[in-house]
């Protein structure tokens, strides 16, 4: 899976942040059609996003594009559209339902008969938790050949709630807002998807942002939303392990090396007890820190 720590929401219909999109660090550009675009400027935004993607095949940034609702009335062509355009991957808001993914992706497979065939399809990025309803379907939703990504949003869920705050005084999520983004995980998870975490709205507190891309990081998400250039350099750093996390985890690779030699697959290192599970998190981290590496080579 391609490296995805932070994801940068750029408006479709903002000429301007979309010429300054390709200078910024962030590791995907998502190009939105949805809440950041009037309805009246819906078709002059696809547009001028179809447009970007022809322009900018070679760029460093993953190439994305959250369309309107599937069952809106822009969603359709949205779809249609997009994909003669070529982005890496679409995110895709208010899925209800497995079914939902499933039709998304045969108006795709149609939509893909005309392209060449060294054409690579797109992956789906859902946000799947925009629907009260929505969230118990997270694991159907998400197990699905196209998809490749889950995250999950806490304003329009708390809308649909009826919820008059999302955070308590201290500025964590309420329970269900918090049960909400732990099962995004775990679907995640479960499906060997990416699980990327929703937007921090308070785009002047960076140190909340800091806690809580941090805390996303320690729970298991691959990278988070941004929607300000000021949030990106601190989601990305909260998920690239650190020089000494990678020194750590490459000294218990080779005393597991060691010991598996002399029969051994559980054995003390560091003064705690180690066994598989610890081999297979310090891989998975130095695998990210190799793709990392690669990227800014």
């Amino acid at each position: 899976m391609r490296l995805r720590r932070s994801l940068h929401f750029v408006p479709g219909a903002n000429e301007k942040m979309m010429n300054k999109a390709i200078s910024l660090r962030a590791d995907a550009l998502i190009f939105d059609l949805e809440d950041s675009v009037t309805p009246e400027a819906k078709q002059a935004a696809r547009d001028a996003v179809c447009a970007w993607l022809d322009e900018n095949k070679g760029c460093r940034q993953e190439r994305l594009v959250r369309v309107n609702p599937f069952d809106s009335e822009w969603g359709r062509d949205d779809l249609e559209k997009i994909v003669q355009h070529q982005p890496d991957a679409i995110v895709l808001p208010k899925v209800l339902s497995r079914e939902t993914v499933a039709s998304v992706d045969l108006i795709l497979q149609q939509a893909e008969k005309s392209l060449p065939e060294n054409f690579t399809s797109p992956r789906l990025i859902l946000i799947g938790t925009e629907e009260a309803g929505a969230v118990f379907n997270l694991p159907q939703m998400t197990n699905h050949p196209r998809v490749d990504g889950l995250t999950w949003g806490a304003e329009d869920l708390s809308v649909s709630l009826g919820a008059r705050r999302k955070r308590d005084l201290n500025g964590n999520y309420l329970e269900v807002f918090g049960f909400v983004r732990s099962y995004c995980l775990l679907a995640a998870a479960a499906a060997g998807v990416q699980p990327i975490d929703s937007v921090y709205t308070d785009i002047r507190d960076i140190a909340g942002l800091c806690r809580e891309s941090e805390t996303a990081a320690d729970m298991g998400f691959t990278g988070k939303l941004t929607i300000h250039p000021d949030q990106i350099e601190v989601v990305n750093a909260a998920f690239t392990p650190s020089a000494e996390e990678i020194e750590r985890a490459e000294i218990l690779v080779r005393a597991f090396d060691e010991n598996r030699r002399e029969g051994k697959m559980a054995f003390t290192f560091e003064g705690s007890m180690v066994d598989v599970p610890h081999l297979k998190r310090a891989e998975q981290l130095l695998a990210i820190a190799a793709q990392i590496a690669a990227q800014n080579s």
